[in-house]
C-alpha cells in the first residue's frame, strides 16, 4: 500500500505523536502548502491511515516518495524514497522485530552480515532503536566509508507507540506492533557501492545502464 505524497499535518505529525513544538514541524525542515497540508516527510503517516481502515492482524509494507527541506549533497536530497514496514497483532514483540530485520539484512546483503540495535528516540515508537550493519567496505574494521566506526546505519525501528494506536482508534492495550523505516536510496547505495545519492536522479544513462537487471 502507499499513502499520499501531499499529506495532512495531522497524519504526518500529530497522529504520530509529534509534539506541537517538535523541530521537524518547522518550515526549515518541512515543505508546507498551508497550515494544514504539507509534503510528507516520511512514509509513516500511512500507518495510521491503514489502521483506521483495517483491523489486526496486519503486516504491511509502504514504499513511497518523501520530501524534506534539505540542501542536496552526496548523502542528502530534498526528494527521495523510503519504505515503511509494520506488523500489528495481539502478541507482537521486540524479538519479532529483531528477527524480521535479521532476515532482511541476510537476504539482501548476504548471510553472516553482522548487525546491531542501538537505543534511540522516535515520537511514534517506544522503545525505539536504530539498526546498524557492519560496513561492507571494510568488514567492520573501520574506514572512510563508515567514518572509522565499522558500522553503517540502515534503518530506524521500534515498537509502535500506544498514542499511535489511539489515533487509529484501536482499543487501549489490545494490540502491540513493530514498525521500521529505511531509505530505499540509501539501501541501494550500500548494496551497489554508489558514492553519491545525486547519481540516482541525474538520468545519466551511462550510470543507470550498470543496473539493468540488477536485484
Amino acid at each position: 500500500e502507499a499513502g499520499p505524497d501531499v499529506e495532512l499535518d495531522y497524519y504526518n505529525f500529530t497522529a504520530l505523536n509529534f509534539p506541537d513544538d517538535h523541530p521537524s514541524r518547522d518550515s526549515q525542515d518541512t515543505f508546507y502548502i498551508d497550515d494544514r497540508i504539507c509534503l510528507r516527510t516520511q512514509t509513516s503517516p500511512a500507518q495510521v491511515r491503514i489502521m483506521e481502515r483495517r483491523q489486526p492482524p496486519l503486516a504491511v509494507v509502504v514504499p513511497g516518495r518523501v520530501y524534506r527541506n534539505e540542501a542536496a549533497d552526496a548523502s542528502h536530497a530534498s526528494e527521495f524514497y523510503q519504505i515503511e514496514g509494520f506488523c500489528v497483532d495481539r502478541a507482537v514483540s521486540l524479538a519479532d522485530l529483531k528477527t524480521t530485520v535479521h532476515q532482511f539484512v541476510h537476504a539482501f546483503f548476504g548471510p553472516g552480515r553482522e548487525i546491531r540495535f542501538r537505543p534511540h528516540f522516535f515520537p511514534f515508537t517506544e522503545p525505539s532503536v536504530e539498526v546498524d550493519m557492519a560496513c561492507a567496505a571494510c568488514g567492520g574494521a573501520g574506514c572512510s566509508v563508515c567514518g572509522r566506526t565499522g558500522w553503517l546505519e540502515i534503518m530506524g525501528a521500534g515498537m509502535i507507540h500506544p498514542h499511535v494506536f489511539a489515533a487509529a482508534g484501536y482499543p487501549a492495550d489490545a494490540y502491540t506492533g513493530y514498525a521500521f523505516g529505511m531509505g530505499i536510496d540509501r539501501i541501494a547505495m550500500l548494496r551497489h557501492g554508489i558514492p553519491d545519492i545525486r547519481l540516482l536522479y541525474e538520468n545519466d544513462l551511462r550510470f543507470l545502464a550498470q543496473f539493468r537487471g540488477a536485484t
